[in-house]
């Protein structure tokens, strides 16, 4: 089927603080708002901002773990925000997720073999043989060894456990797999092994994966694309080698000027930016990263930026950096345009 693998589609999550007296209008927490995007077959589109961003909300969202506000997710043109139950069951096999977590993620009460089969069981019985056999396998295909099979988590160490996870998410052959923050809690050798893991496994199956992070560093080495989130929504959209060698949105830009460098001699991009995000439930009027922008004038403090394509192929929401005079196409155009590969 033509067509990205997975299309999102002005996405929208609300929390609304109470119920409130007589049905008065009542204030939500806006984590997410009119998020779009698209994902090939192969790619890893990774989203990136700081914490209380909505990046993790998102990737609930697409999995169908809380229910969304608005918008559409579509696998292969089927919207699954609208399924219900049993209609969704069948789309679980498609989609599976790698928690932050390496340990509260997986049952410690469960063996490895267990917890890598437990998946497969929801949809068709297995004999031991075949069982033992599945998850053999798959511990080979995440660099472990068999023997540790019969093995519960507590037995492993955090990169094990992490390739467990991986292990238990390839157990149901996915198209697509979401990983929040996949590798944060690990050391920087184990995510190494881990990232290189993810690598070569997209190369060998041609999974596509939306990958949550904060650190730039390995986004950098893995992302095709990178989505830059802040207070709810995109701001910036671009291939990852763009972005790193000129991001455009000041947001952007701040992100990447703050990131840690190997060699403090290097020179890096200044880039002021003062102040807190605002608060999700009174977000301020206009462009939401206006009170901490270097660069804003009037016209983002009144009016919402959309996110629009520049002349390079990257999407961006900004007065200043995006003038209407760069706009190639209509934004809900735009914003879910397919990802060519290089």
């Amino acid at each position: 089927m033509s067509g990205p693998l997975l299309k999102v589609e002005n996405l929208t999550k609300h929390y609304p603080l109470g119920r409130g007296l007589l049905k008065k209008t009542i204030p939500v927490i806006r984590a997410v708002e009119d998020v779009s995007f698209s994902v090939e077959a192969g790619e890893t589109l990774c989203i990136v901002g700081e914490s209380g961003c909505g990046k993790s909300t998102v990737a609930r969202l697409l999995m169908r773990l809380v229910e969304p506000t608005g918008g559409r997710v579509l696998i292969d043109g089927t919207d699954i925000a609208g399924l219900k139950k049993n209609a969704l069951h069948a789309w679980r096999r498609r989609m599976q997720m790698v928690f932050q977590d390496p340990y509260s993620s997986l049952n410690p009460r469960l063996t490895a073999g267990q917890i890598i089969t437990e998946p497969v069981e929801n949809f068709e019985r297995l004999s031991r043989k075949q069982r033992n056999a599945l998850a053999a396998d798959l511990l080979r295909k995440v660099g472990m060894s068999p023997e540790m099979l019969h093995r519960l988590p507590s037995e492993l160490s955090g990169g094990q456990r992490q390739r467990l996870g991986i292990a238990r998410a390839l157990s149901l052959n996915p198209s697509l797999i979401i990983a929040d923050e996949a590798v944060s809690a690990l050391d920087v050798s184990v995510q190494a092994q881990i990232l290189n893991l993810l690598l070569d496994l997209q190369q060998q199956m041609g999974i596509a994966f939306v990958f949550i992070s904060h650190d730039l560093g390995v986004v950098e080495h893995i992302a095709h694309r990178v989505a830059v989130m802040y207070l709810g929504r995109i701001v910036e959209l671009a291939p990852c080698e763009a972005l790193f060698a000129k991001p455009v949105h000041p947001y952007s830009a701040a992100l990447i000027a703050a990131a840690p460098v190997p060699d403090p001699t290097w020179a890096r991009l200044e880039v002021p930016v003062e102040g807190e995000v605002p608060s999700p439930i009174n977000p301020p009027r206009g462009c939401a990263f206006h009170p901490r922008c270097p660069l804003a004038v009037d016209r983002c403090r009144t009016e919402l930026p959309p996110l629009v394509p520049m002349a390079d192929g990257r999407l961006v929401a900004c007065h200043v950096r995006a003038p209407a005079t760069e706009i190639l196409a209509e934004p809900s155009t735009a914003a879910n345009a397919s990802f060519t590969a290089a």
